[in-house]
C-alpha cells in the first residue's frame, strides 16, 4: 500500500473519507462536499444519528454531484482530547474501513480548538493506517480473493502537505521496524532459527548498522556457559549477534553508547523440563525480546537516529535431546558465576545472563534494557494490557513508563528487594534458576538478571504478555505485535538523541 501526500482536491474516483467532531460539526472539506451533495450528507448523518463520536463513521455510497465512488465520514470525538495516539487509532479504523476498496483520498482539516496542527493529525492518521495495513500471509496459498484487502494507495490530501509528508517520513520508518519485528515473531521456527535469525540480523547493514555474529567457537572461548547450556541439546548452533548504530558519538567524554539487550529463544520445548503440548506451537515468538531489538535497530538507523545505539541478542534454540542440559547441572557464566540449573524451562534468564555480562564488558553503557517473554507469571499477574517493568534505577524506570504512555505500550514496575534475591541463593552454586516455591515468580527471574548487571543502569521489561495478541486492537492486528520497538524508539528520541 502506497501513502502519499498533495494539496487539497476533491478525486474523481475512489473513496474520499471527510472528518466531523463532537456533536456533528463538519469539517471545511466536509461541508464543501455536503453542499456538493446538495444536503445529502447532513441528511444522512441525522438519519443514522452520527455525532461525531470518536471513531464513528457514516458511508454515503455514489453520491450525487460528486465523482466518487463513496464519501466516507469518520468521527474524531471531542476536539480537545484528540491527540496523536487517537489519529493514529483513526487510521487503523479507515484501513478497515477501506480495505476493500482499491484507492482513498483523505481529507485533513484544521481542528478547531485542537492542540494538533492539521500536519501533525495528517502524519498520525498516515502512520496508524500504515500499522493497521500489516499482514502476514505468505503462507497462506488459498485465501478467497475477495477475503484480500485491495488498498493500493491512500492519497492524504492537506494544507501544508509537504510539511506532513516530512512528519510522516520518521514515523513510517518506525513502522518499518515494527514490521520486521511482527514478520520475524510470526514466521514458524523451522524458518526462523538462530542462523537465520542471524542472518536476518545481518541485513540491517544495508541501513549502515555495523553487525557481528559470534558463533559457538567463539562463545566458547569467552566462556558462556549459560546461553551455551541453554542451546546443547539442539542441533541449530546457537549465536549471538551484535548489532551497533552510530548515528552520533556516545556524549559527553567518556560516556558509553546505549544498550539493549534481547531474549531470542527461537523455539522453547522447555527441554528436560517440557512444556505442555497444548499450545507449544505459541513457543516460536520465544524470540519476541531480539525481534523487538532488532526492530528498533532498523528504526533507528532507518530515520537515521542521532544516538550512539548497540543491540545484543543471545539466539538459541531450546530442545530436549541425549545431550540437552539435564535440571540438576551446573553451569559456569561468563560473569564467573555459577548456576545450578533446576528447571531448564528457566531458559531465558540463562540468555540473558551471559549477553548482559557481555554487553557491559564490552561496551562499557549508560544503561542496559532487556526484553524477553520470560514468565507467565508476568502474565497472570498484569494480563496483556501491561508488560512487567523491573529496574535498579529510578529515572530510567520513569523515563521507560513515560515513553510507554505516550505510544501505548504500557508498563508496570514491579520491585526488587533483598527479600526476593535469597529465593535463588543454591547451596550448591553461586545462584539457582528458579526459586523453590511459585510465588513471585516474574521477580525472582529479574533479580537473577540483575546479578549480571553489575553496577549498570538497568531495566528489565518482561514482554510475556504483551508480545502477541489474540485480538485486533486499532494499529495492532492479531498475532505478533512487536511491542517495545515504538516505545524504546521514544525513550531514545526523548531523551537520548541529539538535538
Amino acid at each position: 500500500m502506497k501513502i502519499s501526500f498533495s494539496q487539497p482536491a476533491l478525486p474523481s474516483s475512489g473513496s474520499l473519507v471527510v472528518t466531523a467532531c463532537k456533536g456533528g460539526k463538519l469539517s471545511e472539506t466536509a461541508k464543501a462536499v455536503d453542499k456538493a451533495m446538495k444536503g445529502a450528507l447532513s441528511r444522512a448523518m441525522k438519519a443514522a444519528r452520527f455525532d461525531g463520536a470518536q471513531g464513528k463513521c457514516l458511508d454515503v455510497f455514489a453520491p450525487a454531484g460528486l465523482k466518487v465512488d463513496r464519501v466516507h465520514l469518520i468521527g474524531l470525538g471531542d476536539a480537545k482530547a484528540f491527540d496523536d495516539l487517537a489519529a493514529q487509532d483513526i487510521g487503523g479504523g479507515l484501513y478497515r474501513s477501506l480495505r476493500g476498496d482499491v484507492a482513498a483520498a483523505i481529507a485533513i482539516d484544521t481542528v478547531p480548538r485542537c492542540s494538533l496542527l492539521a500536519v501533525d493529525i495528517a502524519a498520525n492518521v498516515a502512520f496508524g493506517l500504515r500499522l493497521a495495513s500489516y499482514r502476514f500471509d505468505k503462507y497462506r496459498t488459498k485465501e478467497k480473493t475477495e477475503d484480500k484487502p485491495r488498498l493500493k494507495a491512500v492519497t492524504v490530501l492537506c494544507d501544508s502537505y509537504v510539511v506532513a509528508r516530512n512528519a510522516f517520513n520518521p514515523l513510517n520508518c518506525i513502522a518499518d521496524g515494527v514490521f520486521m519485528t511482527r514478520d520475524l515473531v510470526s514466521e514458524p521456527p523451522n524458518i526462523i532459527y538462530p542462523k537465520t535469525l542471524a542472518a536476518e540480523c545481518r541485513k540491517l547493514s544495508q541501513l549502515g548498522v555495523k553487525v557481528q555474529v559470534l558463533g559457538l567457537k567463539q562463545m566458547t572461548k569467552l566462556g558462556m556457559g549459560a546461553l551455551l547450556g541453554v542451546a546443547q541439546g539442539s542441533v541449530q548452533e546457537p549465536q549471538m549477534v551484535i548489532m551497533e548504530w552510530k548515528g552520533a558519538s556516545s556524549g559527553r567524554k567518556g560516556e558509553g553508547p546505549i544498550a539493549f539487550v534481547g531474549k531470542g529463544v527461537t523455539f522453547d520445548t522447555g527441554g528436560i523440563s517440557i512444556k505442555p503440548a497444548a499450545g507449544m506451537w505459541d513457543m516460536k515468538w520465544d524470540m519476541g525480546g531480539a525481534g523487538t531489538v532488532i526492530g528498533l535497530m532498523r528504526s533507528l538507523a532507518g530515520r537515521k537516529a542521532k544516538v550512539h545505539a548497540i543491540g545484543v541478542v543471545g539466539l538459541v534454540e531450546n530442545m530436549c535431546d541425549g545431550n540437552a542440559q539435564r535440571p540438576g547441572d551446573i553451569v559456569t557464566s561468563m560473569s564467573g558465576q555459577t548456576i545450578e540449573v533446576l528447571n531448564t524451562d528457566a531458559e531465558g534468564r540463562l540468555v540473558l545472563a551471559d549477553a548482559l555480562w557481555y554487553t557491559k564488558e564490552r561496551f562499557k553503557p549508560q544503561f542496559m534494557i532487556d526484553l524477553a517473554t520470560l514468565t507467565g507469571a508476568i502474565v497472570v499477574a498484569l494480563g496483556h494490557e501491561h508488560a512487567g517493568l523491573f529496574a535498579n534505577n529510578d529515572e530510567l524506570a520513569g523515563r521507560l513508563t513515560g515513553a510507554g504512555k505516550a505510544v501505548n505500550e504500557l508498563l508496570w514496575r514491579l520491585p526488587l528487594a533483598e527479600v526476593y534475591n535469597k529465593k535463588i541463593n543454591s547451596p550448591a552454586a553461586d545462584i539457582k534458576n528458579i526459586s523453590t516455591g511459585r510465588d513471585a515468580g516474574s521477580i525472582t527471574a529479574a533479580q537473577f538478571i540483575q546479578r549480571f548487571v553489575g553496577d549498570v543502569p538497568w531495566a528489565h521489561l518482561d514482554i510475556a504478555g504483551t508480545a502477541w495478541s489474540s485480538e485486533d486492537r486499532p494499529t495492532v492486528p492479531k498475532g505478533g505485535t512487536a511491542y517495545g520497538v515504538r516505545l524504546l524508539d521514544r525513550l531514545v528520541a526523548d531523551y537520548y538523541e541529539r538535538k
